[in-house]
């Protein structure tokens, strides 16, 4: 993902737009940074009396208000930069709270074409590593700079103050910092956005060495995911260390300016001309401002790094903000359905993909009927359902419940109708009950909770864990067998109680005699319920009222098991035929 250059003045406002929210602290921080270098300033300016009325003066005199001066000008800067750093780090971490939010929120409303798309790795990386990024040009880097020109202003302001032909003189080489800045920010732009991608891909490849670490260690892919981690790993440091000398070649050359400047004071100071004009104090007050602006200088340039980072992390994280929602135009919200579901030659196809998942699929499905849903890998099977809660809008044809098309449905008023259980099951890093109770509208009671548990069989295995309903099951259920999170999945869709389920291999993880028992809770969960099973063992939809034949995103066989059995050509009975074939060996 490539910055603009013209985009970063744009991502900036729109940056600071979220550090305005906290204006008030924001406003204090400015004003200390300010007092910070007003001290400084202040301290230099004290040197002129203090070296020619005290040290160098024929008849030298001592006041105490020149201490007290100092006194003065130090406590500016104590209290001064700890306003300033104090300030900006809370607001820093208000930012990245609401960054974190924003993009959050923004991942749960994204369509789903969008996680097709996007590597998990770079999405977690955004919420992480980018997000500190841009708190730091945000704030402490936008801090700092205020802090350094701040600085430099006074200083500068001091050696105007005390010899304005000697400072006009070194000022002549302020062209040379200001085109080094310019030059150095564009190749900070350009590396700055490699990184963030570099550590999307760090990000990506661990997480799924981590979660696919059984799959990693039993085909022998620790070699493998090495060099890959390897090489990408090597791709981040590199680019670390590009920027790291591209900053100091920055800063080296802001020395070498301000080495000229100091050399350009003593051959003007120690001229004829400037002689009867410059003190000692005078002199001494001009060069320790002069030098004191050298690390705010550099710093600047540090800053205008962190800065540039920064902008690279908020465009990618700006460009989600941005990014289309699902669409949700609908405004129907029945309290309840009857169920009745038309596909009306529905054609589908995935972004990128060169062949359509589904061609013109008509299929009518009558409310409390189950239909089961057949066909090879790849015939389309899952895309059809995906489609129903609109996880993907259909290129052709319209999807009704109820004889109202699901696109006048309020995207949640349609979900809230669809349980569904599929092959994935996925879930959250809670208790069992937390787990059973997900989403669920309305309070729920304990008792229905566990009534949902045992129509599922779950019980059986629930009262054996250690705090039974309340124990923790781990991240993504790791401490549940397939069987045993397949069944939770299951007592969540019950209890939730939608009157439209969709089974995607639903009892695909469980043993023979779960299978049975699970059959047994499915059948009396699909009472008075249209449900849509999609099963490659056809043994589940024998008691299905319609069996749908998929093949190439096309319905090539529609009826009962037996009468689609008895037609010994079709693709069903070949399908059947197969799987006794592999069943008896």
């Amino acid at each position: 993902m490539t910055v603009l250059a013209d985009s970063g003045p744009r991502v900036f406002r729109r940056l600071l737009s979220y550090v305005v929210r906290q204006r008030l602290v924001f406003g204090l921080a400015i004003f200390a940074v300010a007092l910070d270098a007003a001290g400084q300033g202040l301290f230099f300016y004290l040197l002129r009396p203090l070296i020619d009325e005290t040290i160098v003066a024929a008849d030298p005199q001592f006041s105490l208000w020149l201490p007290a001066l100092v006194m003065a000008a130090v406590m500016l800067r104590i209290l001064g930069n700890f306003g300033g750093v104090f300030g900006m780090e809370w607001v820093g971490r208000r930012l990245i709270a609401d960054l974190r939010r924003d993009l959050f929120a923004r991942y749960l409303e994204l369509p789903a074409s969008y996680f097709d798309r996007e590597s998990s790795g770079q999405m977690i990386s955004r919420v992480t590593y980018n997000a500190e990024q841009v708190a730091q040009a945000a704030t402490t880097a936008l801090i700092g700079t205020v802090r350094d020109i701040f600085t430099v202003i006074a200083l500068v302001g001091v050696m105007l103050i005390q010899s304005w032909r000697l400072t006009l003189a070194m000022l002549l080489l302020a062209p040379v910092i200001a085109l080094v800045v310019t030059v150095i920010s564009r190749r900070f732009r350009s590396i700055s956005t490699r990184i963030q991608n570099s550590m999307g891909d760090v990000t990506h490849v661990t997480e799924e060495a981590v979660s696919g670490h059984e799959v990693v260690k039993v085909y022998g892919g620790r070699a493998q995911e090495n060099a890959n981690f390897s090489r990408i790993n090597e791709d981040n440091r590199r680019l670390h260390l590009r920027l790291a000398a591209t900053q100091l070649v920055s800063s080296s050359l802001i020395q070498l300016a301000a080495g000229l400047a100091v050399i350009v004071l003593l051959v003007i100071a120690a001229s004829e001309f400037m002689r009867a004009e410059v003190t000692a104090g005078i002199f001494m007050s001009v060069l320790a401002a002069m030098v004191a602006c050298i690390p705010p200088l550099k710093r600047l340039t540090k800053m205008h790094a962190i800065i540039e980072k920064g902008l690279a992390a908020a465009d990618s994280i700006f460009r989600v903000l941005d990014a289309p929602v699902e669409p949700d135009p609908g405004t129907f919200a029945p309290d309840r359905i009857h169920g009745r579901i038309e596909f009306d030659q529905v054609s589908f196809r995935y972004p990128d993909a060169e062949q359509a998942a589904l061609h013109d699929v008509s299929l009518s499905i009558g409310p409390g009927t189950v239909t089961a849903l057949i066909g090879r890998s790849g015939s389309g099977k899952s895309t059809l359902v995906k489609l129903l809660p609109r996880f993907y809008q259909p290129d052709a044809g319209r999807i009704r419940i109820d004889g109202t098309d699901i696109a006048e449905f309020r995207l949640d008023a349609l979900r809230r109708h669809i349980a569904l259980v599929s092959q994935d099951v996925v879930l959250f890093n809670d208790t069992v009950a937390g787990n059973i109770a997900y989403g669920a509208v309305g309070e729920t009671s304990r008792a229905q909770i566990e009534q949902a548990a045992r129509q599922a069989h779950a019980m059986e295995f629930i009262e054996r864990l250690p705090h039974g309903l309340d124990t923790p099951i781990g991240e993504d259920g790791a401490l549940l067998s397939g069987g045993q999170r397949q069944r939770l999945a299951i007592a969540r869709a019950l209890l939730k109680n939608a009157p439209i389920l969709i089974l995607d291999e639903a009892t695909s993880a469980l043993d023979a005699e779960s299978e049975q028992a699970i059959q047994a809770a499915l059948e009396a969960l699909m009472v008075d319920r249209t449900t849509l099973v999609i099963a490659h063992r056809l043994a589940t939809v024998k008691r299905a009222d319609q069996v749908v034949v998929l093949d190439q995103g096309r319905v090539v066989e529609s009826g009962t098991h037996e009468a689609l059995l008895a037609r010994t050509e079709g693709l069903y009975h070949y399908l059947h035929k197969l799987q006794l074939q592999t069943t008896a060996q």
